[in-house]
């Protein structure tokens, strides 16, 4: 189905523009909007075109038109989730305003130390590097059968420059990496760095992006999440007039149907909890419920969804660190969560006939979506038999966790006798014990103190991570 798409730069709108969103929404007669993938705004079909003077700047694409790919950003996850110590929230936002043109192509600007933000979804996918300012980038053009490392690190006041450099060659028809990476250096004085070391992407568990959570000493951040992605516009209006009583600035949109609000003051928690509570919204999912990934306005997908949910959650199966797409048929390795249920195409010869619908379930190597990798486990696959596969699934992810391919003696001795940590919270002396983990915080067992978010925080007086203390290490 198509869609009229409203572009989010970076996934990052302002109150004020929210508002002027819902408003234009509202007059169009609809009472709910829905967020995509690449973190942008979907209306549903019907939408008509406006006129200029409503528009104002906001950038509008029409089911009809080609034009306008959104710049999918991990500013979202800075001050929130771990993050590369120099990549900070206003560094974002100056090289998000070096686009000054909607791109043609599809860009992500990620930091690599994050889950939420996919890396490599985009046609251009630039990563910060550990060098304060300087990126990898990692290209595969729409032609191209394969993704493709630029030749040198960027620096964050060329990312735009180069951006259009590329975009404008990219019309040429066959370009390889080097014949791209010649034309653009002899059309561009940029300020590049070699690249001393290959790209390295720590691999962490899935972070759970819902609910209010602690942000440093005074302030809260808060993760909303709607099941079926339609979002009512007479709520989302009156947060926007609580965002600006309270002084926050910006909204931020995830790729995964939800958006976050960062900057709560400590002194407004209750106000925002009182704001939930009387509308009746839930802001504790299960991470079972959260981590999938679907298509918009799909309802065959949210129905399969449900039925996993449901027949998984009566299993009692933990999920923690994974996530699922359901997908239809599709082999261009576009791909970003650890296991994808795909619904195989109905042969054209067949169509006119009732045939249940079959599923592909592939999974990422290691279960990491950042390899690109992806294994098919299962194929043509009836729907009753998935809950079984999916089980099958997660069980040997936690088998394998933490294993890597060579292993040295070292490591195997370490994996024999594994660690444990004892940590003391000094404010209520509450106890983290890495062989319990934390349930109450969606934390498995077996996953040391030193290994926990920055974010975490005592489960009893909420003191942040940095008030705990060593207690004890024992090893088994």
């Amino acid at each position: 189905m198509e869609l009229t798409r409203l572009i989010v730069k970076g996934g990052v709108i302002s109150p004020g523009e929210l508002r002027e969103v819902v408003n234009i929404a509202l007059e169009e007669g609809l009472d709910s909007i829905s967020f995509g993938s690449r973190q942008d705004i979907i209306f549903p079909k019907g939408f008509k075109s406006l006129e200029k003077t409503t528009l104002g700047k906001h950038h509008f694409v029409y089911p009809d038109q080609k034009s306008g790919n959104n710049i999918v950003s991990s500013y979202v996850s800075t001050d929130i989730f771990r993050n590369t110590n120099w990549l900070t929230g206003n560094r974002f936002l100056y090289v998000l305003e070096e686009f000054k043109e909607q791109p043609k192509l599809k860009v992500n600007i990620t930091d690599p130390k994050q889950q939420l933000v996919p890396l490599f979804t985009g046609h251009l996918n630039f990563i910060a590097s550990e060098h304060e300012d300087y990126w990898y980038l990692y290209i595969r053009l729409p032609k191209w059968e394969k993704m493709e490392v630029y030749p040198v690190l960027i620096y964050s006041w060329d990312l735009a420059k180069i951006y259009y450099e590329i975009e404008k060659i990219s019309e040429e028809e066959s370009i390889d990496i080097e014949i791209l990476f010649t034309l653009v250096s002899e059309a561009l004085d940029t300020n590049n760095r070699t690249i001393d070391k290959p790209l390295n992407i720590p691999f962490y568990p899935f972070p759970y992006y819902e609910g209010m959570n602690r942000m440093g000493i005074d302030q809260y951040w808060l993760g909303l999440y709607w099941r079926n992605n339609l979002y009512d516009l007479d709520f989302l209006k009156e947060m926007c007039d609580l965002c600006f009583e309270c002084k926050i600035g910006k909204i931020c949109i995830t790729p995964w149907k939800s958006f976050i609000i960062k900057g709560i003051p400590k002194d407004r928690k209750l106000e925002w909890e009182k704001f939930l509570g009387k509308r009746g919204i839930n802001v504790r999912h299960s991470l079972l419920e959260l981590n999938w990934h679907l298509p918009v306005a799909m309802e065959w997908a949210l129905n399969l969804k449900t039925f996993l949910v449901r027949t998984l959650d009566q299993f009692d199966i933990s999920t923690y660190g994974l996530n699922f797409g359901i997908s239809e048929y599709n082999r261009d390795g576009h791909y970003f969560t650890s296991i994808v249920i795909e619904k195989n195409e109905l042969p054209a010869a067949l169509e006119s006939i009732k045939i249940r619908d079959t599923y592909n379930v592939l999974f990422a190597k290691n279960f990491d979506p950042n390899t690109r990798e992806y294994i098919v486990h299962s194929q043509d696959i009836d729907k009753l038999e998935l809950p079984t596969i999916l089980i099958e699934l997660s069980r040997k992810y936690f088998e394998e966790l933490g294993n890597s391919v060579s292993e040295t003696t070292e490591t195997k001795q370490k994996k024999e006798k594994p660690q444990l940590d004892i940590y003391q919270c000094q404010e209520c002396l509450t106890l983290y014990n890495s062989e319990y983990g934390d349930e109450t915080q969606g934390i498995p067992k077996g996953l040391l103190f030193e290994n926990l978010p920055e974010t975490y925080c005592c489960s009893l007086c909420e003191a942040p991570k940095s008030n705990f203390k060593i207690l004890e290490i024992a090893a088994n």
